[in-house]
């Protein structure tokens, strides 16, 4: 996958939200050490590794969530959170309403 900076990521990674990714392996992934890695990550992308993995992780989740049919349940496994309440409070910290109610909002405003 090729994200920001012209970083690298080739194998299964390439789109694994799911996993449950630390610093040391998203360096191996891109062939740096874990401070090379991270120092080049922040001055490219302006944030850190795994702040960046988290707000992939809330777009996909908006995405997600523009359907009645997706269950709340089954994304956050899919995203990688041990449990529902786990997203949905990850999800309320980042966006600042829960998942149901950003799904509910959205639908309304159709």
């Amino acid at each position: 996958m090729d994200a920001p900076g012209g970083f690298f990521f080739e194998g299964p990674e390439k789109s694994a939200p799911a996993k449950s990714w630390s610093l040391e392996d998203l360096a191996r992934a891109s062939s740096m050490s874990r401070s090379t890695f991270a120092q080049r990550f922040r001055d490219t992308v302006g944030t850190s590794p795994l702040a960046y993995l988290i707000d992939w992780r809330m777009l996909l989740a908006q995405r997600a969530l523009h359907t009645r049919d997706t269950r709340i349940g089954a994304l956050a496994f899919t995203l990688g959170y041990s449990s529902e309440s786990a997203f949905s409070s990850a999800f309320k910290k980042h966006l600042g309403e829960s998942p149901l109610a950003y799904r509910t909002r959205l639908t309304k405003n159709r």
